[in-house]
């Protein structure tokens, strides 16, 4: 056990991960809730927060993560200069630290032909969000011998809480206030989902872990297309919805199937909980629904 400093704390992972850190034992620091300003952006910020964190660990999930952000730069002032901003506080900050928790992105991965996708697939980023996250891997490599860090590639994943601007919250939302129609883009896009509650795991398993791998996918192995979600809630909602497919949802970038391995996560921390994903759609139709 020990303290934890989480970026992010607000966001959706940060809000399930504080409660999973919490019931293992650890002391978390939310510089958020202290009311602390805290700007990966602005390195005048970041120092005092490391120095009061005093952390054993840090986690780092704080970004900009809509794919779609009209805002180009964005994602690299965020993603790219502010994580390297933290490091470098990180490393001031004079605190030995048993691990360094850095959350990239799958979409690293672009277009990839193998299937599934390993860790050792070349990255072929096809959108500002995913070359913000491999420039950011790349730039945290040149801080691995001084800084224990482990990098995350999370695919897709979901829960109560997420906002609806993503697919599947979307979806779920629509279904559980029985709404006639929703506008969607294409159906048969593929993606690796996985519960929320299975990636704060792995995050919480890597503290701990003695030697974790450099980087690794958090997925679940199996890929499921739009299609099949829009059947799975539809059965699970008693409700059928009309799709109107929307020219406007589909990016010339879009990419196809992005299915990964996740042999290299289950080595390392083994069997993560909630692998059936019609049970994480059905726990969040009911906190939609609770909601209302």
């Amino acid at each position: 056990m020990g303290r934890v400093l989480v970026t992010g704390c607000s966001g959706f992972t940060g809000r399930h991960l504080l409660q999973r850190l919490k019931a293992a034992g650890h002391e978390v620091f939310d510089p958020e809730a202290d009311g602390r300003t805290f700007d990966l952006t602005r390195p005048d910020t970041l120092a005092p927060v490391i120095v009061d964190a005093r952390p054993d660990y840090v986690i780092h999930l704080a970004a900009q993560s809509f794919v779609a952000h009209d805002d180009a730069s964005a994602f690299y002032r965020v993603n790219t200069v502010g994580t390297t901003n933290l490091l470098d506080a990180l490393l001031a900050g004079g605190t030995r630290l048993r691990r360094v928790v850095l959350a990239s992105s799958a979409n690293v991965y672009g277009n990839a032909v193998a299937d599934p996708i390993t860790e050792a697939t070349p990255a072929a980023p096809v959108n500002h969000y995913a070359a913000s996250k491999l420039a950011m891997e790349l730039l945290a490599a040149t801080y691995a011998d001084r800084l224990p860090i482990a990098i995350t590639r999370p695919f897709n994943y979901t829960g109560p809480g997420q906002s609806p601007q993503f697919l599947v919250p979307k979806l779920v939302e629509h279904f559980a206030e029985r709404r006639p129609t929703i506008e969607l883009g294409n159906l048969d896009v593929v993606r690796d989902f996985s519960d929320v509650r299975a990636v704060v795991e792995a995050y919480v398993r890597l503290l701990s872990v003695e030697q974790p791998p450099s980087v690794v996918n958090l997925c679940s192995g199996v890929g499921r297309s739009l299609r099949q979600i829009v059947d799975d809630l539809t059965e699970l909602s008693g409700h059928r919805i009309e799709i109107h497919v929307n020219p406007a949802f589909v990016r010339a970038s879009e990419v196809h199937r992005l299915v990964g391995s996740a042999a290299t996560l289950r080595a390392a921390l083994g069997d993560l909980p909630c692998q059936d994903f019609r049970e994480t759609l059905a726990w969040m139709l009911a906190a939609r629904r609770g909601e209302r």
